[in-house]
């Protein structure tokens, strides 16, 4: 007597994998697991470009705001900090920040999958890197649903509720006011943000059906996973002092 064979998995055209990993992601996954990343990542990266370059006007008080506010800090720790040099600072945020976000996309999504590698490991799951590399890069698909929503906000909320990005994160972090409160409360809340939970659950579902492992186990290397992204916002607050 025989096993019988395991059930191949469901065919599906590529195009289908990018809507299917917001209903269906058990599914992306399991399908996908023995293929590569690099054409969902070129993919994610063009359309978070895309974005940037159809809604930069509304993004533009968003990106002014928070560079405002870093600039007043530094100008209140370094006298030398002018109002000219703020003014520099805010035309070169506008120009190169869409461009920076956008080249930040990939080396994210290749940190995030070298994590979710490492991580996975930590609780026994049996993974390639590369395979680790397709989960993060399928989970990091809700950052185009978090543009919209942020892009959306920017353009029907009134101007004076625009008071950078915590104001239209879709989570605590909202609630706080950045210029009053604890650099540090703030970034953590913002990592409690909706699309980055979603993320977070999604990098699980990828660990539990890539590698084999059960959902508690797969659950505990997001949190870690979570963890290590939380580490540049603890570095920012020790900075900001």
């Amino acid at each position: 007597m025989t096993a019988p064979a395991a059930p191949a998995p469901e065919r599906a055209a590529l195009w289908e994998d990018f809507l299917e990993i917001f209903i269906k992601p058990s599914a992306v996954f399991e399908r996908r697991k023995d293929a590569g990343f690099l054409v969902p990542l070129i993919v994610l990266t063009v359309i978070i470009a895309l974005l940037w370059f159809g809604l930069k006007d509304a993004m533009q008080p968003i990106i002014e705001a928070d560079t405002i506010r870093s600039a007043t800090k530094a100008m209140a720790k370094n006298p030398q900090f002018t109002e000219e040099m703020m003014a520099q600072q805010l035309s070169m945020a506008a120009k190169m920040t869409p461009i920076f976000a956008t080249i930040a996309i990939p080396v994210i999504v290749l940190l995030l999958g070298l994590t979710t590698w490492l991580a996975g490991k930590m609780v026994g799951a049996a993974m390639s890197l590369g395979a680790a590399m397709m989960i993060a890069t399928y989970s990091y698909y809700p950052k185009v649903l978090a543009f919209l929503v942020t892009g959306a906000q920017a353009l029907l909320l009134p101007e004076e509720q625009v008071s950078g990005g915590t104001s239209v994160s879709i989570g605590p972090a909202r609630a706080f006011d950045p210029d009053t409160a604890s650099t540090l409360i703030v970034g953590t809340l913002v990592r409690l943000d909706l699309f980055t939970l979603w993320i977070t659950f999604l990098l699980a579902v990828g660990i539990r059906v890539v590698g084999k492992v059960p959902m508690s186990k797969a659950l505990v290397a997001a949190g870690i996973i979570w963890l290590l992204g939380h580490i540049p916002t603890l570095f920012g607050a020790i900075a900001a002092g």
